[in-house]
């Protein structure tokens, strides 16, 4: 019979029961899930069943990591995303989030830049930690980041974003996000790379405060190389702030743009 074990196709004999498979392909594992749910190790195995062996608190390796990422994604699409380089300028409320949809679906490096540190009033929707308090963003969020995939390249830039580094930081990207908070910064971010890096396309954001509807944050293609992610209207003001739940739909669709452009969806 055939089964899979943490995602490889393996051909086992009639009769193997889930321990069994366990000692044989990962000793030790002390959790044992079998087609979805935990299992006793006296279960009998049938072919076709799938089981995931883990051992509390270890690490995956890379090619565990890969042949379960892979699996998920499909093989091309992952290889895809794996060799893919991704630049986001800005890591608050937007760019932290976007760089953590990114790291978990294995985007292979991303290049992150921004020279703000954390304060305690970006922990209500940014993707950081109180004991993070007062640290560089770039560097805690390569930090949370390896943590979620050890096997992502984090290329972290703490400076002020400016149209003469802007080429050099982001020459390497097929897609940047921009996730900049003032209007002045997101306008100098688009232009300088619709001008000076021409294999680049911008994913940016506008409008995207408060709690309005869901629906209202939509991704538009502006031009060729530039697509706008919000509804375009909301600023944050009193009593329209910048909240977890609007921020974070406006950041995945951010990410997702970036995917779908990457798997040459946009074309």
């Amino acid at each position: 019979m055939q089964i899979r074990v943490n995602e490889q196709a393996v051909i086992s004999e009639a009769g193997l029961t889930l321990g069994g498979a366990a000692e044989r392909h990962k000793a030790g594992a002390d959790v044992c899930i079998l087609n979805g749910f935990p299992a006793s190790g006296d279960t009998v195995l049938h072919d076709g069943d799938e089981i995931f062996l883990i051992r509390r608190g270890e690490i995956p390796t890379a090619e565990e990591l890969e042949a379960l990422m892979a699996a998920r994604h499909t093989p091309g699409v992952h290889s895809c995303l794996k060799r893919a380089t991704v630049g986001i300028a800005g890591v608050g409320g937007l760019g932290s989030a976007a760089a953590v949809a990114l790291a978990r679906i294995g985007v292979g490096r991303l290049v992150v830049a921004d020279f703000d540190v954390v304060e305690p009033s970006n922990l209500n929707r940014q993707q950081y930690f109180t004991d993070q308090i007062g640290r560089y963003k770039v560097e805690a969020l390569a930090e949370n980041l390896k943590r979620i995939n050890p096997y992502v390249t984090v290329d972290a830039h703490c400076l002020q974003v400016t149209p003469e580094n802007i080429p050099a930081l982001f020459s390497d990207c097929r897609v940047v996000i921009e996730a900049f908070d003032r209007a002045d910064m997101k306008a100098m971010l688009v232009n300088t790379l619709l001008e000076t890096v021409p294999h680049c396309t911008v994913v940016a954001a506008s409008g995207l405060a408060g709690y309005g509807p869901n629906n209202t944050i939509a991704t538009r293609r502006v031009s060729q190389r530039l697509y706008l992610v919000g509804d375009g209207v909301s600023e944050a003001a009193p009593g329209n702030g910048l909240m977890a739940p609007r921020v974070g739909i406006a950041a995945c669709q951010q990410a997702n743009q970036a995917v779908r452009i990457l798997l040459g969806e946009e074309e």
